[in-house]
């Protein structure tokens, strides 16, 4: 009888030491104490302000921490309860959204989107002069663009007027023939559904995903409970740039939310959770192979790979990367104090997640995201996430 004790006792300890190991993609695992030290000194090396981080195993979270502090100022720590910015993570939510509304026959992926306005799209009028489509007017190749090509990022809208030269908007490339990352084809969707619903966006949020999913601390516009609990983005040099509390729903970037809000919508969308099958799959279905260089930039008008030769394409909402381990979905949210940036392995049931309140965050995502899960699949250099130099680094 004692030998048996001894036995099961053996068996409890060695199933608890690897509970508590994280497994990564090449089958290695990494100890939960070890990457947390590696995490420290990453943040130390490249002075970023603070990050939370979510590593998921079977679709779960395994490994949920925060780091470093919300206001360098201040002192003041962060936790994973910290409201962050989540900057363009607003576009994956904002896809699920839509997704759900297809799934209810609200709207179609491939009806163009003039067909659910009552009069002609140039004829709306704003109060701001950065929204509003009286610029295309005359370029009709806008009655071509669908909900499909508003989240694939194949409207050949910019990603936003006020980068361009003279401030105005205008269709850069045929309509589904051509990746180009667009915030103006989001916020055209965005205003679609609004004028089909006759609800804002913000509400529309709230009923179909952060409800449904429990995400009680997420939001499209700026709620006074946020105000004790939120971070601050800051500059190379740690100083915290001024922030920003948007009153209005943006469905391409307004999204407030925290870490584990955040690890609540990645396990719907690892699990296909709230949409049909149907649905669930087309979001991680290549829609247009992407060809550039890089995302951003000059680069971005460099075309190096083919459609043949690339492994990164575009579903509905987010990105996709081809890799020997499977087919991965991967979204970023970036802006000035602000660097985040989730990647998830469906086949493998692996995912991380990481937000950083900081310019200098992104210098450490490689690294990381090697150390977390064996992600060594990332395209870094694609997405401008250049590894931290400290023989070159100037702050």
């Amino acid at each position: 009888m004692k030998t048996i004790s001894s036995l099961l006792l053996t068996c409890f300890f060695a199933a608890t030491c690897f509970a508590q190991s994280i497994k990564r993609l090449d089958n290695t695992t990494i100890a939960p104490q070890a990457l947390t030290a590696r995490i420290q000194q990453l943040m130390d090396t490249a002075r970023v302000t603070g990050m939370t981080i979510a590593v998921f195993n079977r679709n779960k979270p395994v490994y949920v921490r925060a780091f470093g502090f919300a206001d360098k100022t201040t002192k003041a720590p962060m936790d994973t309860g910290t409201i962050f910015w989540a900057c363009s993570y607003s576009k994956a939510v904002f896809a699920y959204c839509v997704m759900k509304l297809v799934d209810q026959h609200v709207i179609d992926l491939d009806t163009p989107l003039v067909r659910y306005l009552p009069k002609s799209l140039p004829d709306y009028v704003f109060d701001k002069k950065t929204r509003g489509y009286q610029d295309i007017r005359e370029d009709h190749r806008y009655e071509k663009i669908t909900a499909r090509m508003c989240l694939d990022h194949t409207t050949g809208l910019p990603n936003y007027r006020g980068f361009e030269e003279d401030g105005k908007l205008k269709i850069k490339s045929g309509p589904g023939t051509l990746y180009g990352y667009s915030g103006e084809g989001i916020y055209l969707l965005q205003f679609v559904l609004e004028q089909i619903t006759g609800k804002d966006y913000e509400t529309i949020a709230q009923e179909q995903v952060f409800k449904p999913l429990g995400m009680s601390h997420s939001s499209y516009i700026w709620q006074k409970v946020f105000d004790a609990r939120h971070c601050l983005g800051h500059d190379t040099a740690q100083h915290a740039y001024e922030f920003d509390a948007r009153t209005r729903a943006h469905a391409a970037g307004s999204l407030y939310t925290t870490i584990t809000d955040w690890d609540r919508f990645l396990t719907a969308m690892l699990t296909g959770e709230g949409l049909s099958r149907k649905s669930a799959a087309a979001m991680l279905q290549a829609q247009i192979p992407i060809l550039s260089k890089k995302q951003f930039g000059p680069e971005a008008l460099v075309y190096d790979k083919t459609p043949a030769t690339t492994n990164i394409f575009y579903g509905l909402g987010v990105g996709l990367l081809k890799t020997p381990v499977g087919t991965a979905f991967f979204k970023e949210g970036h802006s000035e104090g602000w660097g985040h940036y989730t990647i998830a392995f469906p086949e493998k049931q692996m995912a991380v997640a990481i937000m950083t309140n900081s310019d200098n965050g992104e210098d450490i995502f490689k690294a990381l995201l090697e150390t977390a899960i064996g992600d060594v699949y990332t395209p870094w250099y694609w997405e401008n996430y250049i590894p931290y130099n400290h023989t070159t680094a100037k702050y």
